[in-house]
């Protein structure tokens, strides 16, 4: 299995954004709480956890259908967007 096989990408879906938020709000509470005065290795290793959690959730989220439900899309190659463009330049130099 290739990294690119491995890489589980969730798009702008439900579960991406999910994923996203919760990860800002556990880090930002993790962050606040070191400032007034908790322990870092506390707090740092909560907020490692509730990552490590919302990530799995997320992981479910994407099997029960609110994940990308199409393959992920593949940029054109520098021939293709080349090709693409060669008309539109040609015709306007005219």
């Amino acid at each position: 299995m290739t990294a690119e096989e491995h890489h589980d990408d969730h798009g702008n879906t439900v579960s991406a954004w999910f994923l996203t938020v919760s990860w800002i709000v556990a880090w930002v509470i993790s962050a606040v709480c070191v400032i007034l005065g908790g322990s870092l290795i506390l707090w740092v290793s909560i907020a490692l956890g509730a990552s490590i959690v919302f990530s799995v959730i997320a992981g479910v989220m994407k099997q029960v259908g609110l994940g990308r439900k199409e393959p992920r899309p593949v940029p054109p190659t520098r021939e293709e967007w080349e090709s693409e463009r060669e008309p539109a330049t040609t015709g306007s130099d005219a």
